[in-house]
């Protein structure tokens, strides 16, 4: 788990740099491709702590990011049917799916260079 742990911050902190650098050089709505390419990547990693139970516990950093992705994910789903919600989503998503990203970036390199520590190495 903690090799996995380590590949998945630093694959997320890789991909939200090579988004930021590519939409500073590419012209129109092709910048809209990081928002997917990170989203996707983090969506699964997400799947995946949640499906071994890592650190996804009650009262977590990651069970309340859990929780706002489903609220997302429900409030687009209702957007499919109304979609005046789908554009307010969508709105909402271009400015606020950055701080997420780093959000999750940041709870990953907590959960993996903090809480995985040895006791012991915490003593300093």
């Amino acid at each position: 788990m903690k090799r996995f742990k380590k590949i998945d911050v630093w694959i997320s902190v890789g991909l939200i740099l090579a988004s930021v650098i590519w939409a500073c050089v590419c012209a129109g709505h092709d910048f809209l491709a990081g928002y997917f390419v990170v989203g996707a990547c983090q969506l699964i990693s997400m799947i995946l702590h949640a499906a071994n139970g890592w650190f996804s516990e009650k009262g977590s950093s990651r069970y309340y990011y859990h929780i706002a992705v489903a609220c997302i994910l429900g409030i687009a789903l209702i957007g499919m049917v109304i979609y005046t919600v789908l554009f307010i989503i969508l709105l909402f998503l271009l400015f606020f799916a950055p701080v997420m990203a780093i959000w999750y970036t940041c709870m990953c390199y907590n959960e993996t260079y903090i809480k995985m520590q040895r006791p012991l190495s915490l003593l300093k």
